[in-house]
């Protein structure tokens, strides 16, 4: 009988038990610049750019494009050099949502755009991703 597990083995039960629960599931490999499914353009990049507008117009089928591209801008301009405030506002847009300013009916409002359905989880969408490769973080 075998004493140890491997960090491989480790990682494939973790990467099934993620998909038992309905996760989807990527390998690095396969979404990092130059691969078969690329999804990133530099090993940089931490947020998945296509399906951040996506999920963001999924989740905000009423508030207008612009709204959306807005708070979707916000998250990339999060930028100071304390990587602690960084997350603790990245945090906030995650429970709080972005409120984003836009006209309607020559009226100014201010919405929140939600990057989490928490009243709906099923509309989110959870991707399990190993060897996800990072270097020189863009923004981090």
């Amino acid at each position: 009988m075998k004493s140890t597990l491997t960090e491989d083995e480790i990682e494939q039960y973790q990467l099934q038990l993620l998909q038992t629960l309905g996760y989807s599931y990527c390998n690095g490999y396969d979404i990092q610049p130059e691969g078969r499914n690329q999804e990133r353009e530099s090993f940089g990049e931490v947020v998945l750019k296509d399906r951040l507008p996506q999920a963001i117009s999924r989740l905000n089928p009423k508030n207008p494009h612009d709204a959306l591209y807005q708070a979707q801008r916000e998250i990339f301009n999060i930028a100071s050099s304390d990587l602690f405030n960084n997350n603790e506002i990245f945090h906030k847009y995650l429970t709080e949502g972005i409120t984003v300013e836009y006209q309607k009916n020559g009226e100014t409002r201010g919405e929140p755009v939600w990057l989490i359905d928490w009243e709906h989880p099923e509309n989110n969408e959870f991707l399990a991703v190993n060897q996800f490769t990072l270097t020189g973080c863009n923004g981090c």
